[in-house]
């Protein structure tokens, strides 16, 4: 953990590429609700995420691992602590650096796969890409169906999304957040919508993703199975890590 002002700079914090590194600090989390009176929702979460590293976040309802994991995501700056990724400190980032990062080095998978229903799935999974500009269109459809390969959705590629199953568009939604190459994949109940045999094929997935990729994977879930399955399994409960 982070304990002086020299780590907490990222200097000779991150070591050298490969399986291992690592590649998320959250330090001294505290996160509060004002309404309809002031409520600490976050108390001192602490831990520490390795690349390739397949991470569970379970607690019952309420217990505040949706609100971590948004903070995680950056998409919640509201919070009291120290957030690293990659050894780039992304507290006190502005909004639109935080949606440049988000957009080159986070994807994100959600209980629902949140695909434009008027696109072809192939479309669906270059937005990002194209919105990162990175590379060129044609680059974009060929990673696109690398991607798509990967999920087993390649042969659904220029069908609308709207026409496909559920378990198949949470593949498809899967694909569309590996589509950057991520350092690391947030998941918020990714199975949460899906039946048992779609459920497991998500997480096969997802296991792939983390062991095979080498890319880390932090998702949220109220499914034992699923969270059994992980590398770790955080738990916390009344906006404390019980064990991780």
């Amino acid at each position: 953990m982070l304990n002086n002002e020299n780590k907490r700079s990222g200097e000779n914090e991150i070591p050298p590429l490969g399986i291992g590194r690592l590649v998320l600090q959250a330090t001294n989390i505290n996160k509060y609700f004002y309404e309809p009176e002031k409520f600490q929702v976050l108390k001192n979460i602490s831990f520490e995420a390795n690349r390739g590293e397949f991470l569970a976040l379970v607690g019952k309802s309420g217990c505040g691992k949706s609100t971590l994991l948004y903070i995680l995501s950056t998409m919640d700056t509201t919070y009291d602590g120290l957030l690293m990724m990659n050894g780039e400190r992304l507290t006190g980032r502005t909004q639109d650096q935080l949606a440049a990062f988000r957009n080159e080095h986070l994807g994100f998978v959600f209980q629902f796969h949140f695909l434009l229903p008027e696109f072809t799935v192939l479309q669906n999974v270059m937005l990002p890409a194209l919105k990162l500009g990175k590379y060129s269109s044609k680059d974009i459809e060929e990673r696109a169906y690398q991607k798509l390969k990967l999920v087993d959705m390649q042969d659904h590629a220029l069908k609308q999304s709207a026409k496909l199953s559920g378990g198949q568009q949470q593949r498809v939604a899967i694909a569309r957040a590996l589509i950057n190459d991520p350092t690391i994949i947030m998941g918020d109940e990714p199975t949460g919508n899906l039946d048992k045999k779609n459920s497991e094929i998500v997480f096969e997935i997802f296991k792939q993703i983390a062991h095979e990729n080498n890319q880390t994977i932090i998702a949220v879930t109220h499914d034992p199975d699923f969270a059994k399955g992980s590398d770790r399994i955080i738990e916390m409960s009344d906006g404390q890590i019980i064990s991780s």
